[in-house]
């Protein structure tokens, strides 16, 4: 019984999967969200001009850069379904995902920076909103360079038997539509804050706690198929590296982008050395005559 119940909602899942990762369809919300971003340019343009009524003026962006965050958090929402889809895979990829979408904040961030210069840039006014740009773009650079190592680097091969592996990857497919309906909700909930307040809203920041709950739920769930400390130390390890992610967007500027970049070499050497140490490449000692065994 319990078997069929992960099936059916295993199937949901792949049937989600399959239609949001359609070529057609990330076409179709690229070009959904470029519309968005020039809708969002023309009503700041329309609200300068005084031509739009008071109601709609309130929820209008005041300046082309907004429109720019605006069209960058559009673009985040798409990478967070992506790893939603990517933790049936693996956690390994899904920490990947976690990592490109901590660079594309990132960058994010650096555009945000520039709502706080001046017309005229002066040296003596700007220098910290242009000095959080560089950090913010070293950053997300070095978050790129080491993603690019972590992928070169060979992954840990799970070793199970055929229908062990099938309720591992069905009991993944579960949590990832739990995770879903939780990201829905959460939008849905923070979209109406914003319509009803304008105030802006700290969506990514409860998701990323939202990830180290589910990964610490896949960590109990791995439990029941990998019983020894070498697959246990990994799999905590990757919680701990979304725990230092969730702490960077929670942290001022510069020191999220430190602990970000610090997250994402934690996550490098991390990966480095479980394969390294992988107890089963590992060569025994021969053991000189006369020792103890």
């Amino acid at each position: 019984m319990f078997l069929r119940t992960l099936e059916f909602f295993g199937n949901i899942f792949d049937s989600m999967h399959q239609v949001v990762e359609h070529p057609a369809m990330q076409r179709r919300l690229s070009t959904g969200i470029f519309w968005i971003f020039v809708a969002s340019l023309a009503g700041v343009g329309a609200k300068r001009l005084e031509l739009l009524p008071p109601g709609i003026a309130g929820h209008t962006p005041n300046s082309p850069l907004e429109a720019i965050n605006l069209a960058f958090t559009f673009v985040l929402v798409l990478e967070l379904l992506s790893l939603v889809f990517a933790i049936s895979c693996s956690l390994s990829r899904a920490l990947a995902k976690q990592f490109q979408i901590l660079g594309l904040i990132l960058l994010r961030n650096a555009f945000k920076e520039l709502t706080h210069l001046h017309e005229s840039t002066s040296a003596t006014l700007d220098w910290q909103p242009v000095l959080h740009i560089g950090i913010f773009g070293a950053a997300a650079l070095v978050v790129f360079i080491c993603l690019g190592l972590y992928y070169r680097l060979p992954q840990a091969v799970i070793h199970l038997e055929s229908d062990m592996r099938m309720r591992y990857v069905l009991s993944k497919k579960m949590l990832g539509l739990v995770l879903l309906a939780i990201f829905t909700c959460t939008g849905i909930e923070d979209f109406w804050l914003f319509l009803s307040t304008g105030a802006s809203t700290s969506f990514f920041e409860t998701i990323y706690t939202v990830l180290i709950f589910a990964d610490v739920a896949l960590v109990l769930i791995a439990q029941r198929y990998m019983h020894n400390f070498h697959a246990t130390f990994r799999n905590v390890s990757f919680v701990l590296a979304t725990l230092l992610i969730r702490i960077a967007l929670g942290t001022p500027a510069p020191w999220d982008a430190l602990i970000g970049v610090c997250a994402v070499l934690y996550a490098l050497a991390l990966t480095w050395a479980i394969t390294r140490f992988d107890p089963r490449t590992i060569p025994l000692r021969p053991q000189k005559p006369g020792s103890p065994s």
